[in-house]
């Protein structure tokens, strides 16, 4: 529970700074990413493929804030199927680059909700739930006006030990469409 509140307590703070540097406007998007994903050290089931929703705002050519919904496809080893669902909300910094600015670096960081779901052969299906704090990096590039294609990656630290991690890399590349 301090951990999540000093997320949130850090995300306010970015919020407020950027507030404060400079004028606010409202520049809505939504999109859409393929993700893959993996548990990091874990011996059973722990690469995902996946889908992610994602709507948010950008408010300055520097900082945004994102939330999102992610499904993956189930993992199957030796007979064992595993598959999770994440839900959660992000903090993005951009870097524009060039005159035209086309170009973005991006940085990340937020807190997500992950349910992991195993299904052993012959057992029923077992379920866990738990934090991950993330952070991330990647580019951004505005193809058009509304439309931009991004590449991220971002490392995610897990409250709960899964499948003998506590800690996954997730690799994501996508598209934005900005009202």
């Amino acid at each position: 529970m301090k951990k999540t509140i000093g997320a949130l307590m850090v995300a306010a703070s970015a919020i407020a700074m950027a507030a404060n540097a400079e004028a606010m406007e409202y520049n809505p998007y939504v999109g859409a990413e393929y993700g893959y994903s993996f548990l990091n050290g874990a011996e059973r089931a722990n690469n995902f493929n996946s889908g992610k929703i994602f709507v948010g705002s950008q408010y300055n050519e520097n900082f945004g804030v994102e939330a999102f919904y992610q499904r993956t496809t189930s993992d199957k080893k030796a007979g064992d199927k595993a598959k999770y669902e994440a839900y959660g909300i992000d903090a993005l910094g951009y870097l524009p680059l060039g005159c035209d600015q086309e170009f973005s670096l991006i940085g990340t960081a937020g807190l997500a909700y992950y349910d992991f779901k195993d299904k052993y052969e012959g057992e029923k299906t077992e379920g866990e739930g738990t934090w991950g704090y993330r952070l991330g990096a990647g580019a951004e590039y505005n193809v058009t006006e509304n439309v931009a294609v991004r590449a991220l990656a971002r490392y995610t630290k897990l409250d709960q030990r899964i499948a003998e991690s506590n800690d996954m890399m997730e690799y994501s590349i996508g598209a934005r469409y900005n009202f």
